[in-house]
């Protein structure tokens, strides 16, 4: 009868938490930095159930983690007739970070009224440094201005924070996306937005002092900036979609000025610059085996742990790959080389093993941020969050006392987070549902993966 209880109990687990699926895969260690998948969402773990998700959709490019939560944003989601009129509104869903469960949709709104009745109206959101969530529209290239506005995580209110200037005439371009560094309210700290401009070699930038309002981003005079160098050389523009990613300055003074930035084209691998344009790192000298496997996803985010400085970056889209690992949309994970420097990177990861294989119609960003947290015994952890739109999304855990070889295995953590939850027990039942035979889904160490392992890991919760 107990048995019968708890198999019932994780069978209802298993159906409130859909999403507490994982990859899978044991990484090893690098360096005694050990990672983690928390869970997995996407076409080739639960494609059945990914496929169903409103949020799985061509409109759905970007996404964001925030305090525990995560938000996709999907441009004209819904359709809402008022009056003789019929209006397509974009929406943002609300989902939890910590097991991917669906929490709510936003239906956007701005000063009272539906927002979303233009082409791709939330192409981005993102967070800025202090917490506000924020969305952007794609902007042709007849587009004279970029709005961006803070976004209410709670109520999918907008609030225009600017209408940043592309100075047409001078530089006309595409912006798909935004980036996004200090404080948009300009309450805390200094705020720098920038973008590159689609199929051109200009990047757009505009700044706020704190307490300011926005101005050009270049000297105070210019909200472009035409880029000379670039690499490889014969590149002779950004292509399709690019991004750009501030970086972090390295005393107070300069921490939110974004005065170095990535940009991550279609046809080129990321490039570090300066505000003056000067080009400071490339691939070039990097080892081949580092390198993105292709050009055609564009994404970058860096992040420090235990004194280290990471970088990430896409690895690849639809097809080919590495010997025996197809290129399925993932991440590679690096440690820096001395002084940030590109040169002397070091490929620890690549994550995951696949999310999909699916076009997603040329929306080409792949979205990734970190956020900083600390485990029960005070170290450091990092966890990172990966989106690619319409093939999946995955959460990973990194730090010296996450799962992995050389740290003790606490009894029934199967998903090596460091704690016995509910989620261990659904990893179990992944494990027996996709045949993996992961050797930590052997929870009551009798040789073979069944139920048995995963009311194990109930009778330790309950114990």
């Amino acid at each position: 009868m107990k048995k019968l209880i708890l198999f019932l109990l994780v069978a209802a687990s298993a159906v409130a938490t859909t999403w507490a699926v994982t990859d899978g895969v044991n990484y090893e260690p690098v360096n005694g930095i050990n990672i983690v998948n928390l869970w997995i969402q996407d076409r080739v773990h639960t494609p059945s159930e990914w496929s169903n998700q409103p949020y799985c959709n061509t409109n759905a490019r970007t996404s964001v983690m925030h305090d525990g939560f995560i938000y996709i944003a999907r441009s004209q989601a819904n359709t809402v007739i008022l009056g003789t009129d019929t209006l397509t509104q974009s929406v943002v869903y609300k989902l939890n970070a910590a097991n991917g469960e669906f929490v709510k949709e936003l239906p956007l709104t701005l000063n009272g009224e539906i927002y979303g009745n233009s082409q791709l109206s939330a192409n981005t959101v993102g967070v800025d440094n202090f917490g506000h969530l924020y969305i952007a529209p794609f902007t042709t290239e007849a587009a004279s201005a970029v709005p961006v506005y803070i976004l209410d995580g709670e109520t999918g209110e907008l609030t225009l924070v600017a209408t940043l200037d592309k100075d047409l005439d001078s530089a006309p371009a595409r912006c798909d996306y935004i980036d996004v560094m200090g404080d948009l309210t300009r309450e805390k700290a200094e705020c720098n937005i920038m973008s590159v401009g689609a199929n051109s070699m200009f990047v757009y930038r505009w700044h706020a002092d704190k307490d300011g309002d926005f101005e050009p981003g270049f000297d105070g005079v210019d909200t472009y900036l035409p880029i000379t160098e670039y690499y490889p050389p014969e590149v002779a523009s950004w292509g399709y979609a690019p991004v750009v990613k501030m970086v972090l300055g390295e005393d107070e003074e300069t921490r939110y000025s974004g005065e170095v930035f990535y940009v991550d084209g279609f046809y080129s691998s990321p490039i570090l610059y300066t505000v003056e344009g000067t080009m400071l790192e490339t691939f070039e000298n990097v080892d081949p085996a580092f390198w993105p496997m292709d050009v055609g996803a564009n994404g970058v985010c860096e992040f420090t742990l235990e004194g280290r400085n990471f970088l990430v970056f896409v690895a690849a889209q639809y097809t080919g790959g590495e010997e025996g690992i197809p290129k399925a949309c993932q991440v590679y994970i690096c440690e820096l080389g001395e002084g940030m420097s590109l040169n002397g990177l070091q490929r620890y990861w690549m994550v995951p093993d696949a999310l999909g294989t699916i076009s997603d119609g040329g929306t080409r960003v792949q979205s990734m941020n970190v956020e900083y947290g600390t485990d029960s015994e005070g170290n450091e952890e990092v966890t990172l969050y990966i989106f690619k739109c319409y093939n999946g999304m995955a959460v990973y855990k990194i730090g010296t006392n996450v799962g992995g070889g050389e740290h003790p295995v606490v009894p029934g953590d199967v998903n090596g987070d460091g704690e016995v939850t509910i989620a261990d027990a659904n990893a179990v039942i992944n494990i027996i549902l996709t045949g993996s035979q992961n050797p930590s889904g052997d929870v009551n160490g009798d040789g073979e993966i069944t139920i048995a392992d995963a009311n194990a890991v109930i009778g330790i919760i309950l114990q």
